[in-house]
This record gives C-alpha cells, sequence and structure tokens, in this order.
C-alpha cells in the first residue's frame, strides 16, 4: 500500500516537462525605470515591460485595457508585445523566504504583495487591503513605487518590502507558453 504525505515544499517554479522551454525567456532585456502617478503600478509595470521589448506604449494605453485585480487582464495587455503571465506556486510567505529561489532563475518575474499584514475580512468596500507590484529582473528589482535614485533600482537581496507577505507571483512567459494565464 503506498503511504502518501504531504509535501509542503513546493518550489515557485515547477520543473519543465522534457517538450517545455525552461527558459530563463527574457534574460536580455534592457529596462528602463518608470515612476508611477498615483496608483498606477499595475499599469505602469506593464508598460515599462512592453518598452523593454521595443514597444512605444504610455501607461494609459495599459490603464485602458487592464483591471488592476484581473491578472488574466494582465497577461492579455501583454500579448501585442510577444509576451504573457505564468501563476507560480505561491503563498502568503514574505518574500525574502524566496527571493533567492526567484533569482537563481536570472529571468522576468512580476512580484505582488500586500502592503499591510492582510486582514481576513474585506472592509465595507469589499477590500481587502492595499497591495502593489513590482518587477523582478534577473537580480534587480524595479519598484515604480519609488524614484530610480531612492529605492526604485535595486538589488533583489536589498529591496526595503522583502517583509512584505506575497499576494501574487508571476514569471513573464512568451506568447503561447502552456503555462499562460
Amino acid at each position: 500500500m503506498f503511504s502518501w504525505k504531504p509535501n509542503s515544499s513546493a518550489p515557485l517554479w515547477d520543473a519543465a516537462s522534457v517538450e517545455e522551454n525552461q527558459g530563463p525567456f527574457f534574460s536580455d532585456l534592457e529596462f528602463e525605470h518608470d515612476k508611477q502617478i498615483g496608483p498606477s503600478c499595475v499599469a505602469t509595470t506593464l508598460a515599462m515591460i512592453a518598452r523593454s521589448t521595443g514597444a512605444v506604449v504610455t501607461v494609459d494605453d495599459f490603464k485602458k485595457v487592464t483591471n488592476s485585480q484581473s491578472p488574466h487582464s494582465w497577461s492579455n495587455a501583454l500579448k501585442p508585445y510577444g509576451l504573457q503571465l505564468a501563476y507560480c506556486n505561491n503563498d502568503v510567505r514574505r518574500i525574502e523566504y524566496y527571493i533567492e529561489e526567484l533569482v537563481e532563475h536570472n529571468d522576468l518575474f512580476l512580484l505582488s504583495f500586500y502592503s499591510i499584514d492582510p486582514p481576513s475580512n474585506p472592509d465595507e468596500n469589499g477590500k481587502l487591503c492595499t497591495a502593489h507590484i513590482v518587477t523582478l529582473h534577473k537580480d534587480t528589482i524595479y519598484d515604480t513605487a519609488k524614484h530610480s535614485s531612492s529605492g526604485g533600482v535595486i538589488a533583489a537581496q536589498e529591496y526595503t518590502r522583502l517583509k512584505r507577505q506575497t499576494k501574487r507571483i508571476f514569471r513573464v512567459v512568451p506568447l503561447g507558453h502552456p503555462r499562460c494565464v
């Protein structure tokens, strides 16, 4: 008889099957940091990523086609630039617990985290709490909420919000990748 036990340690990105490209997919991109205006971290981050492919786009282009709470819309918005998002295994662990694992992939990820310790129930407007999203490219974090010279472009291990709890983690994958959102 088979004796099964739960496994509490899944990698953030499961090993690929033989026929699946394992990446890195976008280690050669060059990023130019963009500082968000107002609560537009998702649209600003997506515009910054699209520009790294040579696209000429604005943050407003992404505001028109995305919902800040719908990762499916984010992934669709990246399709014209040959990119999509894929969910990574994650839980509410703090970023500091997995940052090294992501850096080892030497690739492009989006990290979404709660700005405060999340409550278990939403407020009267249905909102749980504020969250933020940043770009991890290889070993550098690009945080659109900060100026590039004051923490907006920083080594992943030195990022000041590593103690924040994870909301979502995405790997940016090529258009048509089997794990896309």
